[in-house]
C-alpha cells in the first residue's frame, strides 16, 4: 500500500521516524545509510555490445541464410556461401550500428538526481553529497536548490516549487505546512510534500525527508520503466511471419526436390546440392539488408525533418500510429508562462506574442493599442519588474529566465513595453521586500525614488499578486491619470473581470502600488510590518498569463483528425487549464464542457479497466500521474490502438517506453524521456510528430513495393526453377546465377522501390490496421499471375534453347531474359493501378538501380573471366533482342491482371 504522508502530523512523522526538528545525528545517519543504503537509484541489467549485436542473427530468414552458408561450404560451393555469409553480415552489421542504444533510463535519473544537499546534522546545517541523505534527515531549502529526497515541509516562507519535470505543471507550486485530508490526492496537490528532482523557485523551507533511492516518486518512475518490455513492432511482426513461411517454404521445397530427384535415380549428393538451389531460390537474400537500408534512409531523412528515430522498425511504425498521447506542457504548449492580456482603465488590452521573446505588439478589439499614452498600463509594467526576482537574458537565439516563471512573464511584457529591469533598477533601487506568502497571496518591494526630485523623500511600493488579496488593500483606483476612491461596485466589477479571465485558463494577478514618506516606513527596512506598508494601496489592473500553445499545434491536430488519428492530451495540469488549451489547438470544440471531454486522475482511480475501455480514445485526462499514463496506454493498446505518446517529463517515460511508439522533445525532454523514447524531436514541434508519421506512412507504402516485388521475382524463380525438374528439365539456372539475380539484380531495384516518390494522397487515409495481412487479395493475386507468366515464358524458351544448343548457353539466354523480366516487373511494382496514371520515370534511384544491374548482368555474360566464374557465355545481339522481347511480356501481363482487377478484388 502506497505511504500517505501528505495526512500524516508532524508529531506522528518524527516517531515514525525516530527524529526531530534538530535533525539526526552524524552517528545515527551513518546507521540508517546502512539500514535503507544511498539515496540513488538502482540500475538494472546493461544490455552489452555483443548482446545486440547477436541478436540481429535471431530473425528466422537469417537463420535459414545462415544453413544455406554451411550447406553450401560443405558441398564446396564457396563463391555461394560465401556471398550469401557477406550479406547476412552486412544486415547485421547496418541493424546494429542503428539499434545500439542500450537503456540508460536509469543513469539519465540519476543525472538529474541533486548532487548535494543542504541537512541538519547534530542541530547544524551541513552541506553534504545528495547520496548520503537518510529518512529521518531534515533538509534545508533555499532559492535554486534542486531537492534531493522526497520530503514533507515543516516550515516554509514564501516557498514554491517547480514540479513541471514530475507533473508537468507550469507553475511554480505554493507550498504549505498544514496537514491535507484528502488521502486521494494526486502529486500535484499535495501542498505539504516536496519531491525529489524538483526545483525551489521561490522562498526558503525546511522538511522532514520520508522517502529516498527507490522510494522517491522518481524510483517509483524508475521502477515502471524497468519493468515495461519493449514491443515488436508491426513491421517486424509481419516480417517475422514472412521470413518463417518462406523459410518453412524453402525447407519443404528442398526436401520435395531431393526425394523426387533421388527416386528418378540421380546421385544423392547432387540433388541435395539441387534441393539448396532450389531453396536459394525460394529465400529472398536481399530482403533483410533491403529492408535495413530502407529504413536506415528513412532514419536520415526523417533527421533532416528535425525527427531523430533511435530504433530502425519504429520508422514504419509511425505509419500505422492510431492514437497520439500528448503531455500538454512543453508539447503542445511552449511551457513558457505568457501575459496575454492587461485588464486596465476599464479596457482590455490583448498582449501579442508568445513565450519568453519580447516581441510582439498590443491590441485593443479596434486597432492596435498605444501604450506610450497610457500612464497606468506602463506603470503596470514597471511595476510587475520592480516586484519581482527573476532575471531574463538572451544566450545566442534563445531567451531564457532565470527564477519563477510567472515573474519572468512580467518582465518579457515590460520589455515589450520598452521597460528594461536594470534601468528600472538604478531609477527605482530596491530597499526593502515583503516576501510572498500563501496566507496573504501577495508580494511587495520597497524602492527609493531616484528619477523624480520631488519624491526623493518618499518611498514606492510596488505589490502584486492574488486579485482579491491586492484588492482587500487598495482604498483608490488610478484611472486615465486620476486617482479615485475604490468603490464597493468598482471592487465587484473588477472581481467578475477576474472570473472571466479566469475561466479562459488565465491565472490572474493584481497590481498596485503606494507612494509612502521615509517617516511613515520602520528604519529597519529588514523587518517591515505588513499593515504598515501594505495599505490604501492605488489600484492599477489585472494582468493575466498562460502558458500559451505552439502556433503549429493546432495545424498538427488538424492533419491528425484528417488522416484517421486521435489525438489525446494526458497531463498533470488542472483542468480548466486543458479544457482551454484544447479548444485553442482545436482538438475540443468550443461548447464542449470539462465533463465531456475530461477525466480527471483521481476518477481514474476509481474507474475499472472494462468501464475505462468504453470511453479511453473519447477523452482526455488531467492531474494524472505517470502510473495513470502508464495504464491509459496500456488500454489503448488493450483495445486495438497502436498508440504513440509523446512528452518532455520524467513523469513521461514509462509511458512512453510502453507506448508502440515514444516520442521525447530534444530541447526541453529530459535525458530519462530521451532514453525512453523511440524518436525525439530535435525541434520540440509538435507538427514535427506529424511529419514523421507521414514519411512512416511513405516508408510503409515502399516496404509494400519492393516486398512485393522481391516475392514476385521469388515465387517466378520458384516455378521456372521447380518447373522445369517437374518437367524433366536439367537445372534450369546454376546456383551461382540464381544468387545474382536475388541478390544483385532484385536487391538494387528493391532499394531504390524504397526510395520511391510518395502517394500525395497519404495523410488523407486511415492508419494501417497491424491486424491486416499485408498480403492484400490483390498482391497475391499479381504475385502469381506475374510468377506464371514468368514460368510460361522461360520454361518453352528453355526447352527450345536447350534442343538447339549446350545447356551453359541455354542457361545463359533463360537467365538474360528473367533479369530483363525482373527489372520490367520493378517498375510493375510502382503502382497497384495502370502504368500509365503514373510518371514511370519518375524514381531516378529505380532508373540507376535498373541500369546498374543490366549493365553488371552485360558484363558477367560478355566477359570472359566473369563469365567462367558465373557459367555463362556471350552472347549474340540477336539473342539479346529475343530476351528483351520475351520479357516485354511482363508488363503486358502486368497491366492486363491489374486492369481484370479493378472493380472485382479489394
Amino acid at each position: 500500500m502506497e505511504k500517505v504522508f501528505h495526512i500524516l502530523s508532524l508529531n506522528r512523522l518524527k516517531k515514525l521516524y525516530k527524529t526531530s526538528l534538530e535533525g539526526l545525528s552524524q552517528k545515527e545517519a551513518e546507521k540508517r545509510i546502512l539500514e535503507y543504503g544511498l539515496n540513488q537509484l538502482k540500475e538494472g541489467k546493461k544490455t552489452s555490445p555483443l548482446t545486440v549485436f547477436v541478436a540481429q542473427f535471431k530473425d528466422f530468414l537469417i537463420l535459414i541464410l545462415l544453413g544455406a552458408v554451411l550447406i553450401s561450404l560443405f558441398l564446396g560451393e564457396t563463391l555461394d556461401g560465401l556471398i550469401i555469409l557477406s550479406i547476412v553480415v552486412l544486415s547485421a552489421v547496418l541493424g546494429f550500428i542503428q539499434e545500439y542504444r542500450s537503456s540508460k533510463a536509469l543513469e539519465a535519473l540519476k543525472k538529474m538526481a541533486a548532487p548535494e544537499a543542504q541537512v541538519l546534522r547534530d542541530g547544524v546545517v551541513r552541506k553534504i553529497l545528495a547520496s548520503e541523505v537518510v529518512p529521518g534527515d531534515i533538509l534545508v531549502l533555499s532559492l535554486g536548490d534542486k531537492v534531493a529526497a522526497d520530503a514533507r515541509l515543516i516550515e516554509e516562507i514564501g516557498l514554491e516549487i517547480n514540479e513541471a519535470v514530475l507533473t508537468g505543471e507550469s507553475f511554480g507550486v505554493k507550498k504549505e505546512v498544514m496537514v491535507l485530508k484528502d488521502e486521494g490526492l494526486g502529486l500535484g496537490d499535495r501542498k505539504n510534500m516536496i519531491f525529489s528532482g524538483t526545483i525551489v523557485s521561490r522562498g526558503h523551507g525546511r522538511a522532514l525527508v520520508v522517502g529516498t533511492g527507490m522510494e522517491t516518486e522518481f524510483g517509483k518512475i524508475a521502477k515502471l520503466i524497468s519493468e515495461v518490455k519493449d514491443e515488436k513492432t508491426p513491421l517486424e511482426k509481419r516480417l517475422e511471419k514472412v521470413g518463417r513461411v518462406l523459410g518453412i517454404g524453402s525447407i519443404l521445397v528442398c526436401a520435395l526436390a531431393s526425394l523426387l530427384g533421388i527416386l528418378r535415380g540421380y546421385p544423392v549428393l547432387e540433388m541435395f546440392l539441387w534441393g539448396v538451389s532450389l531453396a536459394v531460390a525460394a529465400v529472398p537474400e536481399a530482403l533483410p539488408a533491403v529492408v535495413t537500408g530502407s529504413l536506415s534512409l528513412g532514419v536520415l531523412s526523417m533527421a533532416r525533418k528535425k525527427a531523430i528515430v533511435k530504433r530502425l522498425p519504429a520508422v514504419e511504425t509511425l505509419g500505422s500510429i492510431s492514437v497520439i498521447c500528448s503531455d500538454k506542457t512543453g508539447t503542445l504548449t511552449k511551457n513558457e508562462m505568457t501575459i496575454k492580456n492587461v485588464f486596465v482603465n476599464g479596457k482590455q488590452v490583448l498582449v501579442e506574442g508568445a513565450g519568453y521573446e519580447p516581441s510582439g505588439s498590443f491590441l485593443l478589439k479596434k486597432g492596435e493599442f498605444d501604450f506610450a499614452k497610457d500612464e497606468e498600463f506602463k506603470l503596470i509594467c514597471q511595476l510587475g519588474t520592480m516586484c519581482n526576482d527573476a532575471s531574463l537574458e538572451k544566450k545566442g537565439k534563445d531567451w531564457l529566465i532565470t527564477g519563477d516563471p510567472t515573474e519572468a512573464a512580467f518582465l518579457v511584457l515590460a520589455q515589450k513595453a520598452e521597460f528594461k529591469k536594470k534601468t528600472l533598477e538604478i531609477e527605482f533601487p530596491r530597499v526593502g521586500e515583503i516576501a510572498f506568502d500563501m496566507e496573504r497571496k501577495r508580494m511587495s518591494t520597497i524602492h527609493e525614488i531616484k528619477n523624480n526630485k520631488l519624491s526623493r523623500d518618499k518611498y514606492l511600493v510596488a505589490v502584486k499578486g492574488a486579485p482579491e488579496s491586492v484588492l482587500g488593500e487598495a482604498k483608490y483606483i488610478k484611472e486615465n491619470g486620476e486617482i479615485k476612491i475604490l468603490t464597493q461596485e468598482k471592487k465587484a466589477l473588477l472581481l467578475r473581470q477576474t472570473n472571466l479571465m479566469a475561466k479562459k485558463a488565465l491565472r490572474v494577478l493584481g497590481v498596485a502600488y503606494r507612494e509612502v514618506k521615509k517617516g511613515e516606513l520602520s528604519k529597519d527596512l529588514e523587518n517591515l510590518s505588513i499593515k504598515g506598508v501594505e495599505k490604501e494601496l492605488v489600484f492599477l489592473g489585472l494582468v493575466g498569463m498562460m502558458d500559451p500553445p505552439r502556433e503549429e499545434a493546432q495545424a498538427a491536430i488538424k492533419s491528425c483528425f484528417k488522416a484517421g488519428i486521435t489525438p489525446i492530451i494526458i497531463t498533470g495540469d488542472h483542468m480548466l487549464t486543458t479544457l482551454s488549451i484544447g479548444k485553442k489547438i482545436g482538438l475540443f470544440k468550443e461548447k464542449d464542457k470539462v465533463e465531456d471531454v475530461l477525466i480527471e486522475g483521481r476518477d481514474l482511480d476509481k474507474m475499472s479497466d472494462e468501464k475505462l475501455l468504453k470511453i479511453i480514445n473519447k477523452r482526455s485526462f488531467s492531474r494524472v500521474s505517470p502510473s495513470h499514463k502508464l495504464r491509459i496506454v496500456k488500454l489503448l493498446q488493450q483495445k486495438g490502438f497502436l498508440v504513440a505518446m509523446t512528452g518532455d517529463g520524467i513523469n513521461d517515460a514509462p509511458a512512453l517506453k510502453k507506448a508502440d511508439i515514444g516520442v521525447a522533445m530534444g530541447i526541453t525532454g529530459t535525458d530519462v524521456t530521451k532514453e525512453a523514447a523511440d524518436m525525439i524531436l530535435a525541434d520540440d514541434n509538435f507538427a514535427t510528430i506529424v511529419e514523421a508519421i507521414r514519411k512512416g506512412r511513405e516508408i510503409y507504402d515502399n516496404i509494400k513495393k519492393y516486398l512485393f516485388y522481391l516475392l514476385r521475382c521469388n515465387v517466378g524463380e520458384i516455378l521456372v526453377l521447380g518447373g522445369g525438374f517437374l518437367l524433366g528439365f536439367p537445372p534450369v539456372l546454376s546456383a551461382v546465377q540464381i544468387l545474382w539475380i536475388n541478390l544483385a539484380t532484385d536487391g538494387l531495384p528493391a532499394l531504390a522501390l524504397g526510395m520511391d516518390p510518395p502517394d500525395p494522397e497519404v495523410m488523407k487515409r486511415k492508419p494501417q490496421d497491424p491486424k491486416v495481412s499485408i498480403f492484400s487479395k490483390k498482391a497475391v493475386y499479381l504475385m502469381f499471375i506475374l510468377a506464371f507468366n514468368m514460368a510460361l515464358v522461360l520454361l518453352p524458351q528453355f526447352n527450345f534453347f536447350l534442343k538447339r544448343h549446350n545447356l551453359v548457353r541455354t542457361q545463359t539466354i533463360v537467365f538474360i531474359t528473367m533479369v530483363l523480366m525482373e527489372m520490367l516487373n520493378a517498375y510493375n511494382s510502382r503502382s497497384d493501378g495502370s502504368l500509365l496514371r503514373i510518371k514511370v520515370f519518375n524514381n531516378k534511384w529505380l532508373n540507376l538501380a535498373v541500369l546498374l544491374s543490366l549493365g553488371s548482368t552485360v558484363l558477367i555474360v560478355q566477359n570472359p573471366l566473369l563469365s567462367k566464374l558465373f557459367k555463362t557465355v556471350g552472347l549474340s545481339l540477336n539473342e539479346w533482342l529475343l530476351a528483351l522481347l520475351l520479357s516485354l511480356s511482363a508488363i503486358v501481363v502486368g497491366e492486363m491482371g491489374k486492369l481484370s482487377l479493378k472493380d472485382k478484388v479489394a
